[in-house]
């Protein structure tokens, strides 16, 4: 196991009571609302994005879909879940990102037998919260501060109390909400976790967000390899292919686990349906169809459940064998 003990802070953070939202919902003036094609995007070329949004605009739109909450709440064993709706957007023609390699009748035909149109997708944008032994650490930043931070404290919780920040990946949506719209810190007090492999691909890519967001973090990150335990019940797994060194995380208390997959897949229909189809953020896609294949098969088989950052909110689901492809099942109450 990594040692950050020396990270967590100096007062101990407790795991909180849970049943504290359920009686003292929050205020509704906490839940800000946007209509379904407002965006909340930061810098250019993010994998999922478009235009640099203003600082007031990324405060007031970090919500893109209307009546969403912005915080849900799972418990895995004694590990405490947050999953954090940082944002929400409408995308235009997705069979140019999804199903590379299908013909348009092929993908119009599995959007229209699971209900949805084949030419637009909702995006979703989900940093997850875990609390586990004092720890309190955010798996991803989101596209921008504004969005994750808005979130994080309507869910209890402010920056400082970050303990440490893993990144599954390099992509702009993971890492952007690093700094503040002035260049500091986001989280203060936090020490940062990635792959070493995905580290070492992207300080030699010459990538402007890699080199602004998180090369001067260097000094304070730990680099690890698959199968290292990061924090108690937290272990880094392999899911080379979507980025070089793309981490998904695996949590384990008593009997109860959960993966935490980052982008192994991004659609419920178009990746998780079909494992095989080509994606085009996916840096090597015939190594990411393997993680997929590789993933969703334990998960099944496991009868695991699963977070992807970007699946339909809360983000939560479990996978069940379909054919030859897979089929997303969303969380309902089995994690309460």
């Amino acid at each position: 196991m990594v040692d950050l003990t020396h990270r967590v802070r100096a007062w101990p953070i407790a795991l909180r009571d849970l049943s504290q939202d359920k009686e003292n919902p929050l205020p509704e003036d906490f839940k800000m609302r946007l209509t379904r094609r407002q965006t909340l995007l930061s810098a250019a070329a993010l994998p999922l994005g478009t235009a640099a949004m203003t600082g007031a605009a990324k405060a007031e739109a970090h919500v893109g879909a209307p009546d969403l909450p912005t915080h849900r709440d799972f418990m895995v064993g004694d590990i405490a879940v947050t999953t954090l709706l940082a944002g929400s957007r409408s995308v235009p023609d997705p069979h140019t990102i999804f199903g590379l390699n299908v013909d348009d009748t092929t993908f119009q035909e599995a959007s229209e037998a699971n209900f949805i149109p084949s030419d637009a997708a909702q995006f979703f944008f989900t940093p997850t919260l875990v609390q586990t032994d004092g720890n309190v650490i955010l798996f991803d930043t989101g596209q921008n501060a504004a969005g994750t931070v808005a979130a994080l404290e309507a869910a209890g919780h402010a920056p400082g109390d970050i303990t440490h920040v893993v990144l599954t990946h390099m992509h702009g949506d993971h890492i952007g909400g690093l700094t503040t719209d002035d260049g500091g810190r986001t989280y203060p007090n936090a020490a940062y976790v990635t792959g070493q492999t995905e580290w070492d691909a992207w300080a030699a890519m010459g990538d402007d967000g890699f080199d602004t967001k998180v090369r001067p973090l260097e000094a304070d990150t730990t680099k690890v390899a698959p199968e290292t335990e990061i924090a108690p019940g937290v272990t880094s797994v392999e899911a080379f292919g979507h980025t070089p060194g793309h981490m998904a995380y695996r949590l384990d208390s008593g009997d109860a686990s959960l993966l935490l997959w980052g982008d192994t897949a991004n659609h419920y229909v178009w990746s998780v349906g079909h494992p095989d189809w080509e994606v085009t953020f996916d840096m090597d896609k015939d190594a990411a169809a393997a993680t997929r294949q590789r993933l969703l098969s334990m998960l099944a088989d496991e009868r695991m459940p699963a977070i992807g950052f970007h699946m339909p909110w809360p983000g939560a689901g479990y996978i069940a064998r379909d054919g030859d492809g897979f089929r997303w099942v969303p969380v309902s109450y089995q994690l309460m």
